[in-house]
């Protein structure tokens, strides 16, 4: 097994949510981390707070997405910081509640410009420099079942979803000769502040249509990523888990269970 790359992981968007999970399980893991977040500094104080509190070190940047270029140089800021760097996790995202016929174009780029342009940059930045160091390495993209599934309303969320399953793929293709691995984790629904719920604990039987009927939590996605990171999964890479509850399991169970048209409403 290849275990000898740095013991150094950045997890974009670790200000709450997965981000803030996946940030502890790696320092449990006995990675030091370095942590981005775009508005809520206290978040990313809290997540430092956490992962300092395992014995590990931890480094912040603010790293706003919506201008990927300048932002990306935040990888290389907690990589020098930290002293290395073996482990990309690009969590940071955001979504869109809008038809298409709708959407100005400067939405939609900004969208993609978070989603897919940031994880394109920061994923460069960090494998050049796992290539540069010849240790090998991981790099983890957070997407979402909807890089398979659409969503009326995300239409700019599932494409750069769908084009980040891609990009990792084609990531995998050309890095593997270097010992660096690149998956995607696929979550379904998680009780996080992005989807409404401020990290409470989801609660059980309140999805009925999903075959473990609740929403996911953060560190049962955090501990999908942590593996993927770690030393034991140096066989796996170009491709998706899905931490989803079953849900993209339901199509057409779901749709035959649908009795109106309400779904066509935004």
């Amino acid at each position: 097994m290849d275990n000898g790359y740095d013991r150094v992981a950045v997890v974009t968007g670790a200000d709450s949510g997965i981000g803030k999970a996946t940030a502890v399980a790696l320092a449990g893991q006995g990675f030091d981390v370095g942590i981005t977040y775009h508005r809520d500094r206290e978040g990313a104080e809290e997540t430092a707070r956490l992962v300092r509190g395992t014995g590990r070190t931890a480094a912040i940047r603010r790293h706003d997405l919506t201008e990927p270029v300048g932002a990306a140089a935040a990888v290389d800021e907690l990589a020098d910081e930290l002293g290395g760097l073996g482990v990309l996790v690009n969590n940071a995202g955001t979504g869109s509640h809008e038809p298409l016929l709708e959407m100005g174009y400067e939405r939609w780029r900004s969208i993609l410009a978070v989603d897919l342009d940031g994880p394109f940059l920061c994923a460069q930045r960090a494998a050049r420099r796992m290539v540069a160091a010849g240790r090998g390495g991981r790099v983890v993209n957070v997407t979402s079942v909807h890089e398979e599934y659409p969503k009326m309303g995300s239409g700019p969320y599932c494409a750069a979803k769908g084009g980040l399953r891609l990009l990792s793929r084609v990531l995998a293709l050309e890095l593997a000769g270097h010992g660096i691995t690149v998956n995607t984790v696929a979550p379904g629904e998680i009780a996080t502040p992005m989807t409404g719920q401020e990290d409470r604990p989801p609660r059980p039987g309140s999805r009925p249509g999903n075959p473990i009927p609740r929403p996911g939590d953060a560190r049962e996605v955090a501990a999908v990523v942590a593996f993927l990171a770690g030393p034991t999964a140096s066989y796996v890479t170009g491709t998706t888990v899905f931490v989803d509850g079953g849900m993209t399991m339901m199509g057409p169970q779901g749709a035959s269970a649908l009795d109106s048209g309400e779904w066509r409403e935004l």
